[in-house]
């Protein structure tokens, strides 16, 4: 009990005592404004910085007014805040409390009414988004305020940014309707921002250009960054993990100067206008990615320092190079110094004031926004003209890749017509030398069908000759070979033909040389039967698939015919008879056939030896 009523008189003392150091409260009545700004009721000391809200009770503190311009810069601070307020209004008013700075790291609030200790809270973006009483990108406290009641607020405020703590007083109702058309305002200028990156982006994957993805990685890099500042990117894509806020924006500036140089080099065409700009777009570019890697190493205050600085120095650089072209008729490049130059003013001014050399009233980081905004349109317009630029030259290119088409089209039926009108003279012409062609040949194998039957056939009796013979019983062999069956040969000689020609003369002996043949043809009816005239008055007869007895009938029927001849040479009729030797077997090898025609000539002789005018079928006798 004793404890407490000592913390009590601890505070209590301490309230006092600091009021009396604080100077007077703000009076809140019933005609008081919905948004009050705290700035001139805001008090502050360093000394007690590190202390606790019971130290600073046990000592004297000396608060002295918040002076922003003193407050300028970026490095590691820590301060005690305080303000007062009471309200004499007739009716309570619900009331929030802002801090519209999304980037301090620590807040630690302590509300008192009176002497009670109504509320004590820590914020900040050192501590996960959801531990905020109220969800928003500011830091905000809402508070009852009742008829005559005093407030009294003091804040530990730590941070390794800007110290500006822009404090301001709203009713809940008008807190919420300026929040909504901030909400509208940053949600428009990010959306923008985001719509020119894809669109960037999506040209970039079609086209596959260099220009639009420098462009589309400079765009979206800067829309974050721009998410970052406005506390966008801790509350919708990292809530969850403050420890990003240390490398997010000094990274985010690296990778924007990153693509601001690689696009540069390309939006200006410096590898074929400016060989020593584009090797210092280069190096600037290898830079800034060395940057980005370093400033992961260093803490979160020396790394943005040296991205500010450096972002102020790439928009002068970029201004120099844009105005240096754009000078020297480059039309892009006039578009491009215009975006660079209010992008340099932007950043000059933002960074002058971050970093405390100016101290004009306004947010830091508004001079940039404008800036950049007016930045992201040119460039817009900048890619725009360019994509219409080389969309006209592929337009020009493909017209006259079409008139080149035409004229190669024209060309190529010209010359198919003249080659057409070439190929049907070239057509008459082989036609006429292949009709004379044809009919040689026609000719030519008419007069070789007549030579070749005249090789084939005797020219006496115009039955097949010898060679005719000796090339047939060959095959009839092979065939009776193959097949199995009886091959016949018959031997046919006329009696006492020399006696004939002795008698009546040779003429006498050709006339039935060629009586008997034409006889002969007459009586074997079959296409396979061959009749050749094998030598003087010699004839042979093949007869094909026919055994002996077929034969025999064959031959003899041959003899009887030929007897009965009436063959007349002048008055005087010529009496004729043959002998007749029968062959037949089934041929068994290729020597077989002329086997069987000496046995056919044997059965011959043996058919002269009896008598003549008869027919005698061999058999192994006969040897």
């Amino acid at each position: 009990m004793k404890g407490y009523f000592l913390q009590l008189i601890l505070i209590t003392l301490f309230l006092v005592s600091s009021s009396l150091a604080a100077g007077e409260r703000l009076i809140i009545t019933q005609h008081s404004a919905n948004k009050i700004e705290l700035k001139p009721q805001i008090y502050i000391t360093q000394t007690h910085a590190n202390a606790n809200i019971e130290q600073l009770v046990t000592s004297a503190v000396l608060w002295k007014k918040y002076e922003p311009k003193a407050m300028r810069g970026i490095n590691d601070k820590a301060y005690w805040v305080k303000l007062s307020l009471s309200y004499e209004a007739g009716v309570s008013r619900q009331q929030i409390l802002s801090i519209a700075n999304p980037h301090l790291d620590h807040i630690e609030l302590y509300h008192f009414s009176g002497q009670n200790l109504l509320k004590q809270l820590q914020v900040g973006d050192s501590f996960p988004f959801s531990q905020r009483p109220i969800i928003s990108t500011h830091f905000l406290y809402s508070f009852n305020n009742n008829q005559q009641e005093s407030h009294d607020f003091y804040l530990q405020v730590k941070t390794s940014g800007t110290f500006n703590i822009p404090i301001t007083l709203w009713t809940s109702d008008a807190y919420y309707q300026d929040a909504e058309r901030h909400s509208i305002f940053y949600g428009f200028q990010t959306g923008v921002l985001i719509a020119i990156g894809i669109f960037s982006l999506l040209i970039a994957v079609t086209s596959l250009s260099f220009s639009y993805s420098y462009y589309a990685g400079y765009v979206l890099s800067i829309t974050l960054f721009v998410a970052c500042l406005h506390g966008l990117a801790f509350r919708f894509l990292w809530p969850e993990w403050p420890r990003m806020q240390e490398f997010a924006m000094p990274a985010l500036l690296s990778l924007s100067m990153l693509f601001a140089f690689l696009f540069s080099e390309k939006a200006m065409h410096l590898k074929y206008y400016n060989q020593t700009m584009l090797r210092l777009c280069r190096v600037c570019a290898a830079m800034s990615a060395l940057l980005l890697f370093i400033g992961l190493l260093l803490n979160y205050s020396t790394a943005l320092t040296i991205n500010i600085y450096s972002v102020i120095l790439t928009s002068i650089i970029l201004m120099y190079m844009s105005l240096a072209q754009a000078f020297k008729g480059n039309k892009l490049a006039k578009l491009f110094a215009i975006g660079w130059a209010s992008m340099m003013l932007g950043a000059l001014i933002s960074g002058a004031i971050y970093l405390g050399l100016l101290h004009w009233d306004f947010q830091a980081k508004s001079p940039f926004m404008i800036g950049l905004s007016i930045e992201v349109m040119f460039m817009a317009a900048l890619l725009a003209i360019r994509y219409n630029d080389e969309r006209l030259a592929k337009l020009n290119i493909q017209k006259e890749a079409l008139t080149q088409a035409k004229k190669a089209q024209d060309a190529k039926e010209e010359a198919l017509r003249i080659e057409a009108r070439s190929s049907e003279k070239l057509s008459q012409m082989v036609q006429e030398r292949t009709l004379e062609l044809e009919i040689a040949l026609r000719e030519l194998n008419e007069a070789n069908q007549k030579l070749t039957e005249q090789t084939r056939i005797d020219s006496l009796t115009g039955v097949k000759n010898r060679a005719s013979f000796d090339k047939r019983i060959i095959a009839e062999g092979r065939i009776s070979r193959r097949q199995q069956t009886p091959l016949s040969v018959l031997m046919l000689d006329i009696d006492r033909f020399k006696l004939i020609n002795d008698s009546y003369g040779h003429l006498a002996g050709d006339q039935a040389l060629r009586v008997i043949a034409d006889k002969l043809k007459e009586t074997l009816k079959r296409p396979t039967d061959l009749v050749s005239r094998f030598g003087g008055e010699e004839f042979a007869i093949i007869l094909p698939n026919t055994d002996k007895i077929g034969a025999q009938q064959v031959a003899e029927t041959v003899r009887k015919v030929i007897s009965e001849l009436p063959i007349s040479w002048g008055e005087n009729r010529i009496p004729l008879t043959v002998s007749i030797g029968v062959s037949s077997e089934i041929i068994t090898s290729e020597e077989h056939t002329t086997l069987l025609l000496e046995q056919a000539d044997k059965a011959l002789y043996q058919a002269k030896n009896d008598g003549r005018n008869r027919v005698r079928l061999y058999s192994p006798n006969q040897d």
